[in-house]
């Protein structure tokens, strides 16, 4: 046997020797993260949404609180009583009728609300408030409307509030001391005719009445029998009125058995006069630009109008005797 050695294979490590041929692992991706426990959380919300469908389309829930409902009238939580607050011109049994008129008697059961728009349909009614007062009353506060004015329209009277909701109907042998409005929606122009009034306040006490022209303007017609025919325009129809207010208290126009008084021409202010013995048109002072100082020039005095007398007529197949129209007088 030779004294060389015989080399040997040298060993290799264990280590490489098992990684050889395969890759290192990928470490875990924070986007798949992510999106893994995204679609668990929408997998989660689809059955919940599935139950809870399942339970609407069988009514579960409703079922479960009317028993709860029921059971709790059975123990005496049940309508009996019903308390009414602010109602004066509501009938009290309409009130009632309504309160009780209820699916279940079961105080959990009352429908507040629909009992709320039930009584909101009566006109004098503004607002309504209905609330549970436990064991057994239902309290009822009613809010009123405050009549404001009469509507007269197509023949027939109604009592109206300030906003021109119709509370009820006025015969015409018992009317109350109100503003009369005359005209189709002149109900609701009762805000506006307001406004207007008080732009001329002191003429406020003496207004009989108004009546709405073509939903464009206004007559107002006085307790001694004048009308005033004002412009079109809110903003021309307060000027006017405080104007006319102005010559009424300097001359005093109403009282004088005129007939008329037309401001709807801007810078005219037309007269009709009674066709009474005794009507005249007094002197009447022009408007005064600002500034400018008022004295014996700034009263244009006008010339009285007086009616002629009535003329004979023959009588005949075209003709017929009668009173002469009413003078008038532009200033």
């Amino acid at each position: 046997m030779s004294a060389k050695a015989v080399s040997r294979p040298r060993a290799k490590p264990k280590g490489k020797a098992q990684t050889r041929g395969r890759g290192k692992a990928p470490p875990p991706s924070p986007l798949g993260e992510l999106v893994r426990r995204v679609s668990g959380w929408i997998f989660v919300a689809m059955l919940v949404a599935l139950a809870v469908a399942a339970l609407l389309v069988l009514r579960l829930p409703q079922m479960v609180g009317g028993t709860l409902g029921e059971a709790a009238g059975e123990a005496g939580f049940a309508l009996k009583h019903v308390e009414i607050k602010g109602a004066t011109h509501v009938p009290q049994l309409e009130i009632y009728n309504i309160a009780f008129d209820q699916a279940s008697s079961a105080m959990p059961l009352v429908d507040l609300e629909a009992t709320r728009r039930r009584l909101l349909k009566f006109g004098w009614i503004k607002d309504a408030r209905v609330s549970r007062r436990l064991p057994d009353t239902l309290v009822v506060d009613i809010v009123e409307r405050q009549p404001a004015a009469i509507w007269q329209n197509e023949g027939r009277l109604a009592l109206v509030d300030a906003e021109g909701a119709v509370l009820a109907p006025v015969r015409l042998e018992s009317m109350p001391d109100l503003p009369l409005l005359i005209g189709p929606d002149a109900n609701r122009q009762a805000v506006a005719l307001s406004d207007l009034v008080a732009s001329a306040p002191r003429l406020k006490p003496v207004l009989a009445g108004a009546t709405w022209i073509g939903g464009r303007r206004w007559d107002l017609r006085f307790h001694s029998g004048e009308v005033l025919a004002l412009p079109e325009g809110d903003a021309e129809a307060r000027r006017a009125l405080a104007r006319f207010a102005q010559m009424d208290q300097a001359r005093q126009l109403l009282g004088k058995g005129f007939v008329r008084f037309d401001m709807r021409i801007p810078g005219k202010f037309v007269i009709r006069v009674s066709n009474e013995p005794g009507s005249s048109v007094p002197a009447i002072a022009p408007e005064v630009p600002p500034g400018a100082a008022a004295g014996p020039a700034a009263v244009a005095p006008v010339a009285p109008v007086t009616p002629p007398a009535n003329p004979p007529v023959a009588p005949g197949p075209k003709h017929r005797a009668g009173p002469v129209p009413d003078a008038t007088k532009t200033i």
